[in-house]
């Protein structure tokens, strides 16, 4: 989906193609408590747009896993929206992940039927590896809204711990309700705190500059004050 398709008959313009991206999604959203997250949802939504069999392919070409990922990324949007008057400059560390947090499972929440069958599709073994992707995409677009421009092994140790927080969370949240979802949220960000004060004091890098040490030493041989006497 990073590339437009040209569907036949139609209008072929980018545009075209994401508006009718959307418009599926629409009808995905209202037919889904009733039919699940399958392949029957992907062609009645698709059907409901006047699409051919063959414009759904080029549209969807992987089927319900398309339509998953533009589920995934509108309710992205919504949180952004959802958090466009909030200045997370304004808020703690932990304050910002968790409304970050919140606005995202509420942003599901406002489709829930279809948010609980797309759960329980990406749950599914065959799409579990675009469940970890949607949920870094997810993490990742909340913790630069947070501020965050860590560029080193930081960066990825942050999106992996948060990735790790929103899929349960939004289980719970869809499942078993906002109460308990926000208190699990609430519980693995004073995790997440005591996890970062602890790696404050620590020097990850210092065995990879021992390895490039010995390395060097090995090309170069020893250094004239490293030689003995």
């Amino acid at each position: 989906m990073t590339e437009a398709p040209h569907l036949s008959n139609t209008d072929e313009s980018p545009d075209w193609a994401d508006r009718m991206e959307q418009a599926v999604l629409d009808a995905a959203v209202e037919r889904a408590g009733a039919l699940g997250w399958n392949g029957r949802l992907v062609r009645a939504a698709c059907e409901a747009n006047g699409l051919s069999l063959g414009d759904q392919e080029l549209l969807l070409p992987n089927g319900g896993r398309d339509l998953a990922a533009l589920l995934s990324r509108r309710h992205d949007a919504r949180a952004m929206q959802a958090l466009a008057d909030v200045d997370p400059a304004a808020l703690k560390i932990r304050e910002r992940i968790a409304r970050a947090v919140s606005a995202r499972l509420e942003a599901a929440a406002a489709d829930h039927e279809a948010s609980q069958r797309c759960a329980g599709f990406l749950a599914l073994p065959t799409n579990t590896d675009l469940g970890l992707q949607l949920a870094w995409e997810t993490a990742d677009l909340l913790w630069r809204w947070a501020g965050d421009t860590a560029t080193d092994w930081n960066h990825y140790s942050k999106r992996t711990i948060l990735s790790g927080i929103l899929v349960p969370a939004l289980t719970m949240r869809l499942f078993d309700g906002r109460e308990a979802a926000d208190a699990f949220v609430a519980r693995r960000i004073e995790n997440v705190m005591a996890f970062e004060k602890w790696k404050a004091g620590k020097d990850f890098d210092a065995p990879l500059r021992k390895m490039t040490e010995a390395l060097s030493r090995l090309r170069y041989g020893a250094r004239t004050e490293d030689a003995p006497q």
